[in-house]
């Protein structure tokens, strides 16, 4: 099943598999329930427009699949590619070598709900940087129990050298606007239906003048750009459990209207590269795309 939220002209509207739920349900009194009540609800709710809790197929503008409420949060150095990519950006690397091994994971915090963008929106590289990258995410959704209930694609946007001058400087090569994307859709599962899932990343670059495109209104035809990067990894090769990371950020804080849980990348261009403006960022994750302009 895929959840997915939209604007309708009475506003925000949940669907489950592209049927509209009741105008009372929202994502955060699906988070409030157990893993096994949630997909109970839900196929209830799937299906034919005469279904239980259901109301007929949806229309409206696809928006991102979070509520202001809930809260973004991320694992970092979480691939032996991360870890390498880290020690190669900092002056004190012996910090991700420790972290890589350490029992206890790095989480920091990413986004609130209302700044998260999703598929079609662009994505910002900062003014005071010269080195940015995206990293392509499995993304948890995590109730409010920290089960496990479904998951999106996310693009946790860096910037490699603000983070690389000193590690306390996360926040600002991690958080800014425009830094944090997901998928439309959240596909509910368990955790053990995630382990083998793909992750790949396309960036194309525009060939010469392009005016007046955005992925909003369709993404722009590979002919007018060329492919400058792309990378592909399993979740496989993470080296924690995605419990594991649910686990320790549910660890002595409660999330009452659930969380999201960026669960590390193991993809990351070469030191040479850096995003440009009009740069598009492609992002697979099992059954999720995620497109996004850069501005």
């Amino acid at each position: 099943m895929k959840l997915t939220k939209h604007q309708t002209a009475t506003g925000p509207r949940w669907a489950v598999d592209g049927h509209a739920l009741s105008v009372t349900t929202t994502l955060a009194t699906l988070l409030a329930l157990g893993a096994d009540d949630m997909a109970r609800t839900l196929e209830s709710a799937s299906g034919a427009s005469g279904a239980s809790g259901a109301s007929g197929p949806i229309d409206g503008t696809t928006l991102p699949p979070i509520e202001p409420l809930q809260e973004v949060w991320a694992s970092g150095v979480t691939y032996l590619r991360s870890r390498d990519a880290r020690k190669a950006e900092s002056s004190v690397a012996d910090v991700y070598q420790k972290v890589y091994d350490a029992e206890r994971p790095e989480l920091f915090m990413k986004a609130i709900g209302w700044r998260v963008i999703t598929h079609g929106t662009p994505v910002h590289i900062r003014a005071d940087s010269t080195w940015n990258v995206p990293e392509p995410e499995l993304v948890l959704v995590i109730n409010a129990y920290g089960q496990i209930v479904g998951y999106t694609a996310g693009n946790d946007m860096s910037s490699r050298d603000i983070e690389g001058a000193n590690p306390l400087y996360l926040p600002q090569a991690k958080m800014y606007n425009g830094s944090c994307a997901l998928g439309t859709e959240i596909v509910v599962c368990r955790a053990d239906a995630m382990r083998a899932l793909p992750v790949t990343l396309e960036i194309h670059r525009p060939i010469g003048e392009v005016s007046g495109v955005s992925l909003t209104g369709g993404t722009r035809g590979k002919a007018q750009s060329s492919l400058v990067f792309s990378g592909e990894t399993s979740i496989n090769r993470m080296k924690r459990t995605l419990d594991e990371l649910a686990s320790y950020l549910y660890r002595e804080m409660a999330f009452p209207n659930g969380a999201y849980l960026m669960t590390g990348t193991g993809i990351v261009p070469p030191e040479t590269f850096t995003l440009e403006r009009g740069d598009i960022v492609m992002i697979r994750v099992g059954e999720v795309t995620l497109d996004n302009d850069v501005r």
